[in-house]
């Protein structure tokens, strides 16, 4: 796979480029759609290599005989957990993006990275976005409720109905654990808990720990 791939850059022009079209390589994956994984030869054999491993790992696993269906497909999620913790997208000296971004700002990028991993560890919680823009009661949680019931595992969440007339069975949603409750009950104009509860029901909702 090394020298096909290497033949296609030694084609190229002077400059020692992939030819016309760029190069042909012969496995795909999202994660390595952008074109600084295929314009150097160093960068599109580190991404091919961790793809053909995979492959062939994944094989491996289908190929281990006597293990019952639900121990193949738990070994499988193991298995694909580590590939892609594994990817070199991950890792900063083996992505290009990561590279480039580097080079512009001067590492700026990876300060602030490394400033926003220091905050996230000093509250024990990692973070995908900006906290400060969410307001509770405003713009996330905005529908009024009281906590009924508290476990160590959960609080249980009540939200009463806005209508005279009262539906005679409660309704009790169960979030998944690794989303909020308030995914279902962000702002009055995309909330589900308030459309029920102005529908006349009385919403519980189950607001899990914090894995």
């Amino acid at each position: 796979m090394w020298d096909e791939i290497l033949a296609q850059y030694g084609a190229g022009d002077t400059a020692g480029g992939p030819a016309a079209g760029g190069p042909k390589l012969p496995r795909t994956d999202r994660r390595f759609a952008d074109p600084a994984w295929r314009e150097q030869p160093v960068f599109a054999l580190i991404h091919q290599t961790y793809l053909l491993l995979a492959e062939r790992i994944g094989e491996a696993v289908e190929g281990i005989e006597g293990l019952e269906e639900h121990e193949r497909e738990q070994l499988r999620f193991a298995t694909r957990s580590v590939l892609d913790a594994m990817s070199p997208a991950n890792f900063p000296l083996m992505n290009p993006m990561v590279l480039e971004r580097t080079i512009e700002t001067h590492g700026e990028n990876l300060v602030k990275g490394m400033e926003r991993l220091a905050a996230d560890l000093e509250r024990g919680q990692l973070t995908h976005t900006d906290a400060s823009k969410f307001h509770l009661g405003q713009n996330i949680a905005a529908t009024p409720g009281q906590v009924v019931f508290e476990t160590d595992l959960y609080q249980l969440i009540q939200y009463a109905p806005a209508t005279e007339q009262v539906g005679a069975v409660p309704l009790l949603i169960f979030p998944p654990w690794i989303n909020k409750y308030y995914v279902l009950d962000l702002t009055p104009k995309n909330s589900l808990v308030a459309w029920l509860r102005d529908q006349g029901f009385t919403v519980y909702m189950v607001s899990w720990r914090s894995a």
